[in-house]
């Protein structure tokens, strides 16, 4: 007799679970078993209800907002399951009614038929450095606010510096603005008070950065990038954060696609029209490797600032990284000299860089455990 399986959707929230089952075969029945509390109690019991029988529950739900939580504890519990990505679950265009019983339904029949698409799922460790990552990210992005309140209100007064901002000069400057109202001194100080505090936490979270990848089984990886032009230490941890496990991509195309590097496409018949990247997968990842691209305008060589970071990496780290910087070097000019746009061009380098870093990892990946 063969294994009986029953292929379940789950629609997590922060209070409830919408259930969904579907029996294995074409036209076995799909039916909606109801909602449980989003406790692990209660997980078990489903569980335990849904596996009588020798039957094998097999769990799917989204990624979200709730995290890996429902996913680690039911596999602890030597269950099946896998969190699947939203934006590639197939969906029927005209449909305009959304319920959680709808999610959880079309979930167990997309499980059943092999249409859903698992995202990889990371160990604690790997995810808490992904958090602590994105942290400072966030706290990059409030900085740019604040500093963009600071100058709106200082222009709104008519004042307005002419140098380079974010010198000491110009924060000599900013300290020594003064207006005849309290009011308005008081909110200047208030202004350049939030943007100090903010670069201070950014500061800090940098640190904790530095001193924290020694011990993450992925720093090998992480000290490896960093022979590439352009990865500093940030770069090649949040790019090893976001992305986790290289060698789960088989060729460095997948990589680029993963990361929304390649061009969109709409192609029909004799046409084919493409259009700007596609931006999936995480956009901190993109961000920081369009942001390292704009180093590879300038002519290949071996900065003082990057021998540190070569001390004591592989020959053959060392080679790739080396012929990566000579050929984005060259394709940046000769890109440039055709008269493509600067953001295309460092697009273009930016997505050639993910497969030199992806030959990189490869060579220093250490074995890298899911939740």
């Amino acid at each position: 007799m063969g294994e009986s399986i029953t292929f379940v959707g789950l629609d997590v929230h922060k209070a409830t679970i919408a259930v969904c089952v579907a029996e294995a075969g074409r036209d076995g029945e799909v039916r909606y078993v109801g909602e449980i509390p989003n406790e692990p109690g209660a997980l078990d019991k489903l569980a335990a209800r849904l596996g009588r029988g020798g039957r094998t529950p097999r769990f799917a739900y989204e990624a979200g907002p709730c995290g890996y939580g429902v996913y680690r504890h039911l596999r602890r519990r030597g269950h099946d399951c896998v969190v699947v990505a939203p934006n590639l679950i197939p969906r029927k265009s005209g449909e305009r009614i959304k319920t959680d019983r709808r999610d959880a339904t079309a979930l167990a029949r997309l499980h059943r038929a092999g249409e859903l698409t698992p995202v990889w799922v990371p160990e604690p460790e790997h995810e808490a450095m992904r958090d602590l990552v994105r942290a400072r990210a966030d706290m990059v992005e409030a900085l740019g606010k604040a500093r963009q309140r600071l100058q709106g209100f200082l222009l709104r007064h008519g004042r307005a510096y002419d140098g380079k901002r974010w010198t000491w000069p110009h924060r000599k400057w900013l300290m020594e603005q003064t207006f005849s109202q309290p009011a308005q001194q008081v909110a200047c100080q208030e202004y350049l008070d939030a943007v100090n505090e903010l670069e201070a936490r950014i500061e800090r979270l940098t640190g904790r950065i530095r001193d924290l990848v020694p011990a993450w089984s992925m720093a090998p990886v992480v000290e490896a990038l960093q022979a590439m032009r352009g990865v500093s230490l940030i770069v090649a941890s949040a790019l090893v954060a976001e992305v986790g496990d290289f060698t789960r991509f088989d060729n460095p195309r997948q990589l680029m696609a993963y990361l929304g590097l390649v061009p969109s496409e709409h192609s029909s018949g004799a046409k084919r029209r493409q259009g700007g990247i596609t931006k999936a997968g995480s956009s901190l990842a993109r961000r920081m490797l369009v942001e390292g691209a704009w180093t590879y305008r300038l002519p290949a060589r071996i900065s003082a600032q990057m021998r540190p970071r070569l001390a004591g990496l592989p020959r053959e780290v060392r080679d790739v990284a080396w012929k990566a910087q000579v050929r984005l070097c060259a394709r940046y000019r000769r890109l440039q000299a055709i008269g493509k746009r600067p953001q295309v061009v460092v697009t273009a380098i930016a997505r050639e860089m993910v497969g030199f870093a992806w030959a990189i990892a490869r060579m220093v990946t250490p074995p890298v455990r899911t939740a």
